[in-house]
């Protein structure tokens, strides 16, 4: 019979997969990976011989119709997998589901691995409720402006990060968060796991202050209970770019820090470049203030 088993694998202890996981894999006619190479290393461990292919993030747009075609004509049982963890989960796999569900294939879930629930559940927080965002903006601007968004939704939030941004992702959240207690969560399930608990600085200071930081993959759980709710301002656009330049430099920053703080906020750089010129040329005695 024509089936898709969405198959949960280990994030790392080997241990921790499932029987009915690797009986799943065994008995499957085809499994569908993220990377054929990874999910190969794991058959040889578990001496599964199931045929594989591959269906990742770059691929799954073109490559999801016709595996559910296949599935479906050849009345195959199919197990899709991701490198490590539940597919689908900040991982690929979901079109491979859409378009199996959208024949008729059944789609049985055989659930193990998942960073996101592991480190949630070491955090300590109520997460009666909680919100999974999974990867973060990587521009510093769209970052901060997320972690806004956050901080006005759920009182829990998961992510997951690179170990080559896991101190920016702390330090943005310092700045725009900073009451929030994080829990940190590295190499979860692993021989050197590590999780990390407190305020946004303290975390900070602890992640600069091991040399292995820049290893492993990262987990993050910010528990905003008890911090007060970021609220959006009324548009600081509303006033005129040059009052709010202006603004700036009576708090002491120059004309050029004045410029990059309104940028920061998210207003044009352009039109900000262009008020500080009518600044100049005011102060020049070229142009009156309107």
């Amino acid at each position: 019979m024509a089936v898709l088993y969405v198959t949960a694998t280990p994030i790392g202890n080997l241990s921790d997969f499932s029987p009915r996981g690797i009986e799943t894999l065994k008995k499957a006619d085809l499994i569908i990976a993220e990377d054929t190479r990874v999910t190969m290393k794991l058959c040889q461990v578990f001496d599964i011989h199931t045929k594989l292919i591959s269906c990742h993030r770059h691929n799954e747009d073109s490559k999801a119709a016709g595996i559910a075609g296949q599935i479906f004509s050849e009345d195959l049982a199919a197990a899709l997998v991701t490198d490590a963890g539940t597919p689908c989960i900040s991982d690929p796999g979901n079109e491979v589901v859409r378009a199996c569900a959208a024949l008729g294939i059944p789609v049985i879930p055989v659930p193990g691995c998942c960073a996101g629930i592991a480190a949630i559940s070491v955090s300590g927080a109520d997460t009666r409720e909680f919100t999974f965002y999974g990867f973060l903006p990587r521009e510093k601007k769209d970052l901060r402006e997320k972690l806004k968004e956050i901080g006005q939704g759920s009182r829990v939030a998961v992510l997951h990060e690179s170990p080559f941004r896991i101190i920016e992702l702390t330090e943005a959240v310092r700045d725009v968060l900073p009451e929030a207690e994080m829990t940190v969560c590295c190499d979860l399930t692993k021989l050197h796991e590590k999780t990390v608990y407190g305020k946004p600085d303290a975390v900070l200071r602890a992640l600069k202050a091991n040399e292995k930081t820049e290893k492993g993959e990262y987990c993050v759980v910010l528990d905003l209970h008890g911090v007060e709710i970021v609220r959006e301002a009324a548009p600081a656009a509303e006033l005129p770019l040059e009052a709010l330049l202006t603004e700036q430099m009576a708090g002491g920053l120059s004309l050029r820090e004045a410029q990059e703080e309104l940028v920061s906020r998210g207003m044009k750089k352009n039109a900000v470049k262009q008020a500080a010129l009518r600044l100049k040329k005011i102060a020049m005695g070229i142009l009156e203030y309107e």
